[in-house]
């Protein structure tokens, strides 16, 4: 390797988190972090949040890992050192980092150095442990609904009460729309989607419930799907004129849609991912200022393997099947119930 391909590394420091190569179980791993840029920061992590990106990562689902991968992108912790044009140099802040991780630069560690352009200052009526989950699956739940105008005159549906579906309720109904209705497999989420503030919840199995359904969504959230989905029951919630979001990717490369569907009514299909800066911020503000906020288990960081086998048990157990987001935190806290 040439000089100028070379890592640089800053070998007065190290940090230490929890990183894969690809499979489970995560393994403890100290690196030297990049030298501290002029606009970067060092954050001293307090809590990060698990979601199924990072799951992915770790287990190889976006493809071969080449070096040890710290996973985490949720991460919440305080400033300790900051660049000599960093503005703010100490403050509790939240730090999202990009989705898809490089090398040893995730959020399951002690600590972390990130450009300062990643980082949000945290409203103080936001508990830290609640600061993670909405980094991710907050801003791409409220990132469509602002878009699509959800609010007042407007009928919203959420397909998915989960991690994202959760927090797109709570939005849905913190924007007063005029309808917020639930939509899942099972009678098992009813009681919670109320309480999270949906005016009706749809069990898609039950054939009265789904057909009263029918035309009557003009903005429709898709948080969760499979290879076996039917994109034509979906479409066929959404009213003339409304619009179905994508906001998880299909296990198959292309969804079969009943063009009919989309023309007869003039029903549009969107898919939205995340939001910029500006959004980001607002949404933390209209979180704190709404009450809005994920149902959290918290776990110590020396756990952290436990805390993604628990996260795919969440995920992939029908008769569980409870909204938890999983938040992995320093050592020492203590586990906590989800909180309803």
């Amino acid at each position: 390797m040439s000089a100028s391909n070379a890592k640089v590394e800053d070998t007065t420091t190290t940090f230490t988190g929890w990183a894969s190569t690809g499979s489970l179980p995560l393994k403890k791993f100290s690196y030297h972090p990049r030298p501290l840029g002029p606009k970067d920061i060092e954050i001293e992590i307090t809590h990060c949040g698990i979601c199924g990106s990072d799951v992915s990562t770790v287990t190889g689902g976006f493809g071969p890992l080449s070096t040890p991968c710290i996973a985490g992108h949720e991460i919440v912790g305080t400033v300790v050192k900051a660049g000599p044009t960093v503005f703010t140099r100490s403050a509790t802040l939240s730090v999202l980092v990009a989705l898809l991780i490089p090398a040893v630069t995730g959020g399951f560690a002690d600590r972390l150095r990130v450009s300062s352009e990643y980082a949000y200052k945290i409203p103080s009526e936001i508990p830290p442990a609640e600061a993670a989950p909405p980094l991710c699956a907050g801003i791409t739940t409220y990132t469509p609904l602002k878009h699509f105008g959800a609010g007042p005159g407007k009928r919203v549906g959420v397909m998915g009460i989960g991690g994202l579906g959760h927090l797109a309720i709570q939005w849905a109904a913190a924007l007063k729309a005029d309808e917020v209705v639930a939509i899942s497999t099972s009678d098992n989420k009813r009681e919670e989607a109320k309480k999270l503030g949906a005016t009706k919840f749809v069990n898609s199995r039950n054939e009265e419930e789904r057909k009263a359904a029918r035309h009557s969504m003009d903005i429709l959230l898709l948080t969760s799907n499979d290879k076996n989905t039917d994109w034509g029951e979906l479409i066929d919630y959404v009213a003339s004129h409304g619009t179905l979001v994508l906001l998880a990717l299909p296990e198959i490369p292309t969804i079969a849609v009943p063009p009919s569907s989309l023309l007869m009514r003039h029903v549009s299909i969107a898919g939205s991912l995340t939001g910029g800066r500006e959004i980001t911020q607002e949404m933390l503000e209209f979180a704190a200022k709404h009450n809005v906020h994920p149902w959290i288990t918290t776990m110590p960081m020396s756990d952290a393997n436990t805390a993604v086998k628990l996260w795919l048990e969440t995920i992939w157990c029908d008769v569980a099947e409870s909204v938890v987001a999983i938040v992995v935190a320093v050592a020492g806290e203590p586990v906590m119930p989800a909180r309803k």
